[in-house]
């Protein structure tokens, strides 16, 4: 097992993957290179993110991957939102997404949190 897969924002983001992948389905064919291939790689890298920035050694590169995955999430939700406002997919679709994308999101902000505290001590103890 790889250090990514045991930290709850990887596993759920990657159900949030699944959840997305499944309403790109209801788009009509012709996003499906435009929106859709935006938004898939998107949402992807949400999880993808945090697996490459756990292979770093260095705490401020982790930080770095964390927060390139908290922009792919507001990237995600910014596009589902124009999904929604081009009826794409209904309002409650989006709707039944926020919470899941609410919940990484602050599990995002929890982990570079303790990411830059320990960062701060590292520093710290090097005084």
């Amino acid at each position: 097992m790889y250090s990514f897969e045991s930290l709850k924002a990887w596993q759920e983001s990657r159900k949030l993957v699944v959840d997305v992948y499944q309403l790109l389905d209801k788009f009509p064919s012709f996003e499906r290179y435009a929106l859709c291939d935006q938004l898939r790689r998107a949402i992807v890298s949400v999880p993808s993110n945090l697996a490459e920035g756990s292979g770093r050694t260095s705490i401020k590169e982790q930080i770095h991957f964390i927060e390139i995955s908290y922009g792919s999430l507001m990237e995600s939700y910014n596009q589902l939102i124009i999904a929604a406002d081009l009826e794409y997919i209904d309002k409650q679709s989006l709707e039944n997404l926020k919470p899941s994308i609410n919940n990484v999101a602050r599990m995002l902000n929890g982990l570079r949190n303790s990411y830059v505290n320990k960062l701060k001590e590292q520093v710290s103890s090097k005084q």
